[in-house]
C-alpha cells in the first residue's frame, strides 16, 4: 500500500481546514524540504514505464504537473520523485511580483474545483533559473513564461523574450502563457493579429538560440477554454503557419455555468478542476480537428482520474497535465493514471 493512500482521509482534511493559499504555501515548503536524498527516495513513487516521444522529447510517461503549482521551481526534485513524466514550472515573469490582493484562491469543494486569481505571483525568472541549475530530477522540465503586470500589453513581447532567453538553456520546452484570465489584458494576445506578431518574434528568437546553442527547445502555446470557434480556428492557423511545436488545451475558465449557486461561484478568476473537464475537452477536440496531427497537444483541465485522462487522450492529446485533481486526490492520482492510460 502506498504511503499516499492516507491522503484523502488524513492529509487532505488537514490542508482543507486551512486557507487555500496558506495550504498551498505549506505544501510547497514541505516539498522543498523533501527535495533531497534520502527523502525523495522514501517519499517517491514507483510508477510504470509508459514512454512517449513528443516534440522530439522523450517522456517517461505522458502525465505531467501543470504550471502554477511550483511557480519558482522550489520543489522540483520532490515533485519529480512522485512519478510525473514532466513538470511545467512557472508561470514566471522577468521581475518578481506579488500578484493580486488576497484572498485570491478559493475551493469549490462540492464540485472539486478551484478558483484562483493569483496574478502571476512569482520571484522572477532569475530565481527560477537558479533552482533549475540545482535540480537533480532527470525528467522533462518545461517553463511557462508570461509578462509582468506593469508591462503594457504592446510591450509584452519584450517580457516573453527576456524570459525565453533566460530559461532556454536550462529547460526542455518553453510554454507561452497568453491565456491566464488573472493578468490584465493578457488574453488579448490570443487575438489573431497580436498572436501572430508575438509568435513570429518568439519563433525568430528560438531559431537564433537554437543556432547559437546547438540545442532546439520546443515552444508550446497555452490557450483558454473560452475562445469561440472563429477565435480557435485563428489561433490554430497561426500556430500551424508559424510552426509552433505544441499547444496546451486549456487554461482555466472564466465561466461559472458548472458551479452556479455554489459557494465562491461569484469570485472572479480562473476556474479549474472537475467543472472545467468537459469544456476543456471540447476545445481540445476542436483544436485537434484543426491541427490534424501536425502539432501535438497537451491536454489539461479537470483530469481527476483515469476516465478523464482517457477522454483527453481520445480527444487528441499526446500528453496530459494535472493540477486541481492533484490537490484533491493527492499523489496516488499519478500512480492511478500512469498505470491505466
Amino acid at each position: 500500500m502506498s504511503i499516499y493512500s492516507v491522503y484523502p482521509n488524513l492529509i487532505r482534511p488537514l490542508l482543507f481546514s486551512m486557507d487555500p493559499e496558506n495550504a498551498h504555501d505549506l505544501t510547497l515548503k514541505v516539498a522543498h524540504m523533501l527535495s533531497s536524498e534520502p527523502f525523495t527516495r522514501f517519499f517517491g513513487q514507483q510508477v510504470p514505464s509508459r514512454p512517449v516521444e513528443v516534440m522530439g522529447l522523450k517522456f517517461d510517461n505522458p502525465l505531467g504537473l501543470a504550471a502554477g503549482l511550483d511557480k519558482n521551481g522550489e520543489a522540483i526534485d520532490f515533485l519529480g520523485a512522485l512519478g510525473f513524466g514532466h513538470l511545467e514550472l512557472g508561470t514566471v515573469t522577468p521581475l518578481s511580483q506579488a500578484g493580486n490582493a488576497r484572498p485570491r484562491m478559493f475551493r469549490v469543494k462540492q464540485a472539486h474545483g478551484l478558483i484562483n486569481r493569483m496574478g502571476f505571483n512569482n520571484k522572477g525568472v532569475d530565481f527560477l533559473v537558479q533552482n533549475l541549475l540545482k535540480r537533480k530530477y532527470k525528467g522533462i522540465v518545461g517553463v511557462s513564461i508570461g509578462k509582468n503586470e506593469v508591462t503594457p500589453i504592446e510591450k509584452a513581447a519584450d517580457d516573453y523574450l527576456h524570459c525565453m532567453n533566460k530559461v532556454y538553456n536550462h529547460c526542455d520546452y518553453i510554454a507561452v502563457n497568453i491565456s491566464c484570465p488573472n493578468t490584465r489584458d493578457l488574453t488579448a494576445l490570443q487575438e489573431a493579429g497580436p498572436l501572430v506578431e508575438l509568435l513570429t518574434t518568439l519563433k525568430n528568437e528560438q531559431g537564433k538560440l537554437a543556432s547559437s546553442s546547438g540545442r532546439y527547445v520546443p515552444l508550446v502555446v497555452k490557450i483558454a477554454p473560452d475562445l469561440d470557434d472563429v477565435q480557435l480556428e485563428a489561433v490554430c492557423d497561426a500556430c500551424l503557419k508559424l510552426k509552433v511545436d505544441g499547444m496546451t488545451c486549456t487554461n482555466t475558465t472564466t465561466s461559472r455555468e458548472e458551479i452556479h449557486g455554489l459557494p465562491h461561484a461569484s469570485e472572479w478568476g480562473g476556474l479549474s478542476g472537475e467543472p472545467l473537464r468537459h469544456k476543456s475537452t471540447v476545445v481540445l477536440r476542436k483544436v485537434a480537428g484543426h491541427l490534424k496531427g501536425q502539432i501535438p497537444i497537451i491536454g489539461v483541465g479537470g483530469i481527476s482520474g483515469v476516465i478523464a485522462a482517457r477522454e483527453k487522450l481520445q480527444a487528441g492529446a499526446s500528453l496530459l497535465q494535472v493540477y486541481s485533481g492533484f490537490v484533491y486526490q493527492g499523489p496516488s492520482l499519478i500512480q492511478d493514471i500512469v498505470s491505466n492510460v
